[in-house]
Formats: structure tokens, C-alpha cells, sequence
């Protein structure tokens, strides 16, 4: 009797991130065993595709070289998805290194057979910048360990939730004329992100792509101005004027793309120095190998924009950011403001209004006062309101929420917000949902914010936003509680009515 292999085991680190979120459930259809190394398991937990048998968590830092060996022990390729791009950090390319070297090692001394790299396209030489710089030492770093390494170099990526694309859609949207520096003439070849994807999987099951450094891209070169014209066509918008000046440099391009767009200006630089670099593929031997019909710029547009209006955006930008444990409130001074309703809608009601906040959903009351501290947030560095939410319907542990994060999430009893704002202190926004008293149908819902203040700046901004909780917070528990009750009306007559299908 002939005995089935055992599917191999596949390392992914950055399995929370952009790429990685969408490579592992699309290698574990595949059949292969997933282990993922992540620093929160309770954030991948949330993912639909970690309750998988086939996929392993083991919690741990890329740096830390025991949790490496842990998650390395059995595994035939490694997926090395890690990369820093804030600016803030000054020290990020010494950073990227060591943590490619550590990585290498630990795949060396594993036994691990490949490591597959996600890098970026650039001119090589002189003039690289240092974003794109810092990716061609983490493939030397990589290749350092002696472990044969694959290296996909992309441009922009473009899909729903990417940074880039994100970017593109707010300067377009926005923006009439532009006025941007003069690297708005640069060549470029974006790819789909659905493309990438492609790629990473067929490098590991094409054996001729082992120890290759591979370009990989769409099949259009557009200057950025083009690409720029075809985000304004895919959003049925004018045709945008563009203005290139000389005196734009990539710290004010920065500054610009801070206020204009959801990313920070610490993530914003990096990619505003790398725009000034030509990002064409530099020959076709990926497309050879790994025989794909690539998206063109304009449809992966449009499929990213279909993957935004319906909701199901699977992974975003923001998802990498860090998220906040949850608050050490004990000892030291903490402002607590309590409020609590009750309404006679079901639990499942209220928690569905609850998730609903943010994004074009809105708090449900003031909104426009919500929308100056965003504008005060963006102004002062802070991430304001233009990072909406990965999607309408749904949150999930680890989810950026505006200037939110969701750091607890237990349906349909328990949400909490941990504030990302510029703040002189440490906010929570929380939610607890449970059945009403006394055996009474219905909800009791209590909102709690809890502000922990750093020395007297914190104190006085609690005090000089206080007055404004009666009406933001109090309009907001009364909005919950009528749009759940609206829903719960709703539900019966939606359970009559005629079926159309």
C-alpha cells in the first residue's frame, strides 16, 4: 500500500501583514501546513483562516533567535515577509539587516531548503534609495546564511488596501491639480496584487527558481502621471491636472501625503524617496518560468476598487502596525467616563450597531466634531480619520479603526478601541454588551472611556475635552441604541419578504 506524503510545512513571517495575510490562506488551500511567527496570536487568531488544522501559530519576534529555531524546526521553505519602512526609526536599514542575518541562521541551522523574499525594483547603483537600498542588503543578508534564496523584486503594488494604491486614490480624489515634484515623470511597471501572489506561490513550486533574483511586474511601464490619470478614470472622476515643480523634496512630499492621504509621514518618506527611482523589470525571466497572465494597471484598479465598495477587503496596510497591549490602568491617575442604556433590541442587534462606528459609517452624533479632531490629529502627525476601516461590516483584533485600534474583541459581549491619536496620555474606548437585568428581554450596553494622562498636559487636556463627552459620547450610546432597535424592526420583515432569486 502506497503511503500518502505528508504535506510540507511552510514558514511565513509578517503572516499579520498585507502580503502575508493573503499568502497563507492561499497556501493553506493549496495543502501545504502553514506556520506562521507572529508576536500576537490573539490578532492572527482573528483571521477566518487560523482555525485551520493545517496552520501552526508560534508566537514570537523575528529577532529573537530561539523563537526563529522553534519556527523554523521541520520546515522546507521560508517566506521572509519582514520589512521596516518608517522613517521615524532612524536606524531601520542597521535593523532590516541584523534581522535577515538572524533569520538566514536560524534557516541554515534548520535545515530549511529555500527562503523566498518579497523585495523592490530599482535601478541598481548609485542614486538608490535608501527604502529600496536597505531591501538589496536584506537579500545579501539572506543569502549570507548559505540557504538558497529566491528573490521576487516588485514595483507598486496595486490592490485593495495597499499603501500605494491607498495613496493614488486619495491624491486623486482629492485633488484636482497637483502640484508634485518632478519624479511624477519617473517610469514605472506596477503589478496587481493578486499577481504577486501568484508569483510568490509558483516560485515554490518551480524548482528553476531556486538562488534567482526575479523581476516581477504588470505588463504596462506608465510614468506616474499616467498612472495617476488612470486612477481618476477608474474612479469616474475628471481628468486630473498635473503641475511637476522642482523645489518639492521627499520630506515635504512626505508632509503632503501625510495630509492629504491616511499614511503617516514616517511611512509616507520612504516611499516618496524610492518614487524618484525608475522601477522597470530588467527581463522576462520570471514570466518564462512562472508562465502568468498579468493584470493591467487599469483592471487591477478596478478589482481593487470592487474589493473596497463590497466590503471584503482581506488584509490592509495598517494591519502591520503595531497594536497596543492592553492598558496597565493600576496605580497613577485614570479618568474614567461611564455611560449606560438599555433598550429592549437583542444583544446581536446592538453588538452589529457597535462594530458599525467609524470609517464613512461615521460615531453617529457630532460627527463633525469628530472630523476636527481628525484634522487637528493629521496636522499634529497623527493618523486622523483617513485610515477608515478595512471593511463596513466587520471587525476583527488588530483592525485600524480611523485613529482606533481594535485591541479586544469578544462577540457579541466585549469591543475595545485603544486610541492611536497624538494624545498626552493612553485612551481606551470600550463596549460591554449583556441581557438586561431581572430576566427583562433586551440589551444593557456600557461604554466606558478611560484616559491614563502623562504628567500635567495630559490632566489638562482631559479636563478641556470633558465638556464635549456629553454630547459626542452621550449622542453616541443613543445613536447605538436606535440603530440596533431600527435593525431588530427591521429583521422580521426582512424574514417575510418574498425571496427574488
Amino acid at each position: 500500500m502506497t503511503s500518502i506524503a505528508e504535506p510540507p510545512t511552510i514558514l511565513i513571517t509578517g503572516s499579520t501583514g498585507y502580503i502575508g495575510g493573503r499568502l497563507a490562506p492561499r497556501l493553506v488551500e493549496r495543502g501545504y501546513r502553514v506556520r506562521c511567527l507572529v508576536r500576537s496570536e490573539a490578532k492572527l487568531r482573528a483571521r477566518p483562516w487560523a482555525s485551520s488544522p493545517r496552520v501552526e501559530i508560534v508566537t514570537g519576534d523575528a529577532g529573537d533567535p530561539e523563537a526563529l529555531s522553534k519556527a523554523m524546526r521541520g520546515c522546507q521553505a521560508a517566506y521572509y515577509l519582514v520589512h521596516s519602512m518608517e522613517a521615524s526609526t532612524l536606524d531601520y536599514r542597521t535593523r532590516d539587516q541584523a534581522l535577515a542575518e538572524g533569520f538566514g541562521r536560524a534557516a541554515a541551522a534548520a535545515g530549511v531548503k529555500r527562503i523566498i523574499y518579497l523585495g523592490g525594483l530599482g535601478d541598481t547603483g548609485e542614486g538608490l534609495s535608501q527604502h529600496l537600498s536597505s531591501r538589496r542588503e536584506v537579500e545579501v543578508a539572506l543569502r549570507a546564511s548559505g540557504v538558497p534564496v529566491t528573490v521576487l523584486r516588485a514595483a507598486m503594488i496595486i490592490g485593495s488596501g495597499s499603501a500605494s494604491f491607498e495613496i493614488l486614490r486619495y491624491l486623486v480624489e482629492r485633488l484636482p491639480i497637483m502640484i508634485t515634484p518632478r519624479w511624477v515623470h519617473t517610469q514605472s511597471q506596477p503589478i496587481a496584487v493578486r499577481d504577486v501572489l501568484h508569483y510568490l506561490i509558483a516560485a515554490l513550486e518551480t524548482p528553476a527558481t531556486t538562488g534567482r533574483t526575479l523581476d516581477i511586474g504588470g505588463p504596462e511601464v506608465k510614468s506616474y502621471a499616467d498612472i495617476m490619470r488612470d486612477m481618476a478614470g477608474a474612479l469616474h472622476l475628471r481628468r486630473r491636472l498635473v503641475i511637476p515643480v522642482p523645489v518639492l523634496t521627499p520630506r515635504l512630499s512626505s508632509l503632503w501625503i501625510h495630509v492629504v492621504t491616511p499614511l503617516h509621514a514616517s511611512i509616507a518618506r520612504p516611499l516618496a524617496e524610492g518614487l524618484r527611482n525608475r522601477v522597470i523589470c530588467r527581463g522576462d525571466e520570471a514570466a518564462r518560468l512562472m508562465p502568468h497572465e498579468c493584470l493591467t494597471i487599469r483592471q487591477a484598479m478596478d478589482a481593487a476598487l470592487a474589493k473596497d465598495e463590497s466590503g471584503e477587503v482581506e488584509t490592509a496596510w495598517s494591519d502591520a502596525g503595531v497594536m497596543p497591549g492592553d492598558p496597565v490602568w493600576a496605580g497613577g491617575t485614570v479618568f474614567i467616563d461611564r455611560r449606560e442604556m438599555e433598550t429592549t433590541a437583542p444583544q446581536q442587534a446592538v453588538w452589529a450597531s457597535v462594530c458599525s462606528l467609524g470609517g464613512k459609517h461615521g460615531y453617529y452624533a457630532a460627527d463633525w466634531l469628530w472630523r476636527i479632531r481628525g484634522v487637528m490629529d493629521r496636522l499634529v502627525g497623527g493618523p486622523g480619520l483617513r485610515r477608515g476601516r478595512r471593511s463596513a461590516g466587520t471587525l476583527r483584533l488588530g483592525d485600524a479603526l480611523d485613529f482606533w485600534r481594535v485591541t479586544v474583541i469578544d462577540a457579541p459581549r466585549q469591543l475595545e478601541l485603544t486610541a492611536e491619536m497624538k494624545l498626552p496620555g493612553v485612551a481606551t474606548l470600550k463596549f460591554d454588551l449583556s441581557e438586561r437585568a431581572g430576566g427583562v428581554p433586551g440589551t444593557a450596553l456600557v461604554m466606558t472611556a478611560r484616559f491614563r494622562p502623562r504628567g500635567l498636559m495630559g490632566i489638562a487636556y482631559w479636563y478641556a475635552v470633558l465638556p464635549l463627552h456629553g454630547i459626542v459620547f452621550k449622542g453616541m450610546l443613543r445613536g447605538l441604541i436606535h440603530a440596533a432597535v431600527v435593525a431588530a424592526a427591521q429583521e422580521p420583515s426582512k424574514a417575510g419578504a418574498p425571496r427574488r432569486d
